[in-house]
């Protein structure tokens, strides 16, 4: 296990009330981690991204994105993942890039590959175009008749309770979570990222990595910002029905919400918040 630095300790000016003084302060780490595809019977590599992210938990980050992004389905689709250890690479570099070999006989259109793996702040392209392609995936709607439902009593703790799981965040206040609750509201995962896809991704493929995936399809998912397209898309992938953001919802996400039947929350303050799509998985109060 590679253990790396998550934060710094850094020296900075604080002004309280007038006063300036010189303090030592934590900030988070951000460093580019590239995931490159080993090529079948070549000792080339495709490099597919390049995410900027907190160092930690960079196996879990590999796999999730692409299970969110449908090159794999579980775990036996890879056969190993691993650093880069090139002799000619730097010690820092060789620990930012993430080789994952997939089993020898899964089928990728490589081409297809190239082209999906533009990463950005934004989210993805747009409209009718980003819908269609998650259908064209394989996506389908979950179950119209839900088998998971969340109190609203469960609702309204669950952002203290992410707030309290939040150690990263508590010592620097720069990083986003994602946090995977039962409908009883007991934390079962978190992890943080500078990057709140980020954030997803290692949540996910970590239950990817652990043969898990039933589990996320009876969870909710809490994330401590917005709810953007992408995030929607992630759990969309991952069978999530409940998504949860202390944040706002893009309207794109909303629409997505609606296609697909998921259950979209935003502005979670404690009893307070917005339910956008799928309220039929929220038990109003009594």
């Amino acid at each position: 296990m590679i253990t790396r630095a998550t934060i710094r300790r850094r020296t900075v000016v604080k002004i309280r009330d007038g006063h300036w003084r010189h303090e030592k302060d934590a900030v988070v780490v951000e460093e580019p981690l590239e995931i490159r595809l080993a090529l079948p019977d070549s000792a080339r590599t495709l490099p597919l991204a390049t995410l900027m992210r907190t160092p930690g938990a960079d196996v879990e980050l590999a796999a999730g994105f692409l299970f969110s992004e449908g090159l794999i389905r579980d775990r036996y689709d890879i056969s190993t993942i691993r650093y880069c250890v090139d002799a000619e690479l730097d010690e820092e570099a060789r620990f930012n890039t993430i080789i994952v070999t997939p089993r020898p006989d899964l089928e990728i259109d490589l081409e297809h590959a190239r082209r999906l793996f533009f990463v950005s702040s934004s989210c993805g392209v747009c409209g009718k175009a980003s819908l269609e392609a998650l259908r064209l995936r394989g996506c389908t709607p979950l179950a119209s008749d839900p088998s998971l439902r969340i109190s609203c009593a469960v609702l309204a703790g669950l952002d203290m309770a992410l707030r309290q799981a939040q150690d990263l965040f508590v010592r620097t206040g720069g990083l986003h979570a994602a946090a995977l609750f039962t409908p009883a509201g007991q934390l079962l995962a978190l992890h943080e990222d500078i990057g709140r896809h980020n954030a997803l991704d290692k949540l996910i493929g970590a239950h990817v990595l652990a043969g898990q995936l039933d589990l996320l399809g009876q969870s909710v998912l809490l994330v401590s910002g917005r709810a953007s397209f992408e995030i929607m898309q992630k759990a969309l992938m991952a069978r999530i029905p409940v998504v949860v953001a202390v944040g706002a919802p893009s309207e794109l996400a909303v629409t997505l919400a609606k296609h697909f039947n998921m259950t979209l929350i935003g502005f979670l303050r404690g009893a307070s918040c917005n339910i956008y799509a799928g309220a039929e998985r929220v038990a109003a109060p009594a």
